[in-house]
């Protein structure tokens, strides 16, 4: 299947152009038949979402912004949820079998996701967006017509082959059970449908769903007689190795209730110089020239962190509207200004904070900051510490013996956690 080498080809598309110009194209097939079919007029895309959690997270934004600029550019998107395909499990990228989750649950789940993808592309005018789930078909499958009219087109040898399979074959884990081994043809079946009804005859995906995307596009040839594409994104990564969407409290997620626009806002303030370039690029809609313009000033003056502010009230205005990105601006030049009275009264803002009982009073700072769930541990509190890293209302702790009696604090970690904390008399 050819890929990555057909990169050479000098793209007509302007959606090709753009995803290109942007480092979001990981592979694609067939580059110069793909560009001529974007070209030659409006096609309808999908992407597929399953339901593993009950929001996405903010890895599921390049997929869903890829989407929206397939939409831009003139081409209709269409959002599948898998409410099926969610049942079963996606080997690629796991070293071990999911847990099966109870179906109501998933539903519930799938449920929750489609109302969060309404947000990013638009289900109106003349490329619509259409939104759907393979639950819709894939429950009424007939199994053994299925296997005699699908299964019989796909080569074990071929199935084999595919990296997602071959990784956790060769694994000293539990190996693949048939239900996940059974995965790439479900979501190839997908693409068939969409295919069929709905004229799809694109796919994108993360870099792990390249070989299921190509299954679905031999199935589309031999069943359809006809000649689909795929295009996969790339994997984010940090300048630093750490793994993107992670913080010390846990997963980045797109829903308020999960992790709040406040701390959305303070996960992309929070970017490093050498990542808020392509950053801006993947997941905003800036225009190529700002976005040098903003490189040039973190070049100039790196200190301003100019490049992340605008990332973060880009990013968070796309999640939760524009309201939601203003409080989160607010409430985070409360937490880092210098006035610490506004954070200590009644209306702290979004600052993180905790209550602490009045157990043991004077509290150890080390131990307040375990207690508040503010570190993981009694010894990384030390280490802090130690370290000059932990200030209390605007004053560095210098002995890790300090204590804190009853009273309300702004306690900060490092250069950019701030939270406040009361410990009751």
């Amino acid at each position: 299947m050819p890929g990555s080498g057909e990169h050479e080809h000098v793209m007509e598309s302007t959606l090709l152009k753009d995803l290109a110009a942007r480092g979001l194209v990981a592979d694609l097939t067939h580059a110069a038949e793909l560009d001529q079919h974007l070209t030659a007029g409006a096609r309808t895309v999908y992407c597929g979402f399953d339901p593993t959690a009950d929001s996405l997270h903010v890895g599921s934004l390049l997929p869903l912004l890829a989407l929206r600029r397939v939409q831009l550019h003139g081409h209709r998107p269409i959002v599948l949820i898998g409410g099926g395909t969610g049942l079963i499990g996606d080997p690629s990228g796991k070293a071990g079998e999911r847990a099966f989750n109870p179906e109501d649950q998933v539903a519930a789940w799938a449920q929750r996701l489609k109302r969060q993808v309404a947000r990013f592309v638009d289900f109106e005018g003349p490329r619509a967006a259409r939104l759907l789930d393979n639950y819709d078909w894939l429950s009424r499958l007939d199994v053994i017509g299925f296997l005699r009219d699908i299964g019989k087109e796909f080569p074990i040898g071929a199935m084999l082959g595919k990296d997602a399979v071959k990784s956790r074959l060769g694994s000293a884990g539990s190996g693949l059970s048939f239900t996940e081994f059974s995965y790439q043809i479900l979501q190839a079946y997908d693409f068939l449908v969409l295919c069929r009804d709905h004229g799809c005859t694109v796919q994108i995906g993360g870099s792990d769903q390249w070989g299921n995307i190509t299954a679905g596009m031999d199935l589309i040839r031999r069943k359809l007689g006809v000649a689909a594409y795929g295009l996969t994104l790339p994997l984010v990564t940090k300048a630093d190795g750490t793994k993107f969407g992670k913080t010390e409290t846990g997963t980045v997620w797109l829903e308020p209730e999960k992790t709040s626009p406040y701390d959305l806002y303070q996960f992309w303030i929070n970017t490093a110089d050498a990542d808020v370039v392509p950053f801006l690029k993947y997941f905003t809609f800036l225009v190529l020239e700002e976005i040098a313009d903003l490189e040039a000033a973190v070049r100039r003056a790196p200190e301003k962190r100019e490049a992340q502010r605008v990332l973060a009230r880009e990013v968070t205005r796309l999640v939760h509207g524009e309201e939601a990105m203003h409080q989160a601006e607010r409430d985070s030049q409360k937490a880092f200004g210098g006035d610490i009275g506004a954070i200590l009264g009644d209306d702290g803002g979004a600052v993180p904070g905790a209550v602490l009982p009045a157990t043991e009073s004077p509290r150890p700072v080390w131990r307040v900051l375990k207690e508040a769930q503010i570190v993981s541990s009694a010894s990384e509190a030390r280490r802090l510490i130690q370290q000059g890293g932990v200030e209390v209302n605007r004053q560095r702790v210098a002995d890790v013996n300090d204590v804190l009696p009853a009273g309300r604090y702004v306690i900060k970690v490092g250069k950019r956690r701030v939270h406040r904390v009361i410990i009751e008399p």
